[in-house]
């Protein structure tokens, strides 16, 4: 029973990337495409392709091996852009080790883009 469909994907990829898969297949949105792009862009996943079935789709991840953790963040916390080093401190292993997802005003974005926009938002989920 689905009820976060973020926390689903996060926990679908990890469990893959756990047993040594080179291929998932997720459920497909406009925020799940969204986060595969900022993964790609950040060489954590290979290629995605969408895969129409009818239904709302799904997306086929080809995953690189370089995931050791990721999830979604409960509740959404809001902060602002001063704050982006507290939440990595929380969050990530260190510093410049991973990412975090932040939904802004100018869309969905990971952190470092966030603080060189100057934009703060709320926490969706890290990777590492």
């Amino acid at each position: 029973m689905r009820h976060d469909t973020l926390s689903d994907i996060f926990a679908i990829v990890k469990n893959a990337e756990m047993i040594g898969l080179k291929e998932c297949i997720v459920p497909s949105s406009k925020i799940v495409k969204d986060i595969l792009k900022i993964m790609q862009k950040n060489k954590y996943i290979g290629s995605f392709e969408f895969m129409d079935d009818g239904k709302s789709g799904h997306f086929k991840i080809e995953l690189l091996g370089r995931i050791n953790d990721c999830g979604s963040i409960r509740p959404r916390f809001y902060i602002n852009k001063q704050e982006f080093i507290t939440w990595e401190k929380r969050y990530l292993p260190s510093v410049s080790v991973g990412i975090l997802f932040i939904t802004t005003s100018k869309g969905l974005l990971d952190h470092r883009t966030a603080k060189k926009e100057g934009v703060g938002g709320a926490l969706l989920g890290f990777i590492y």
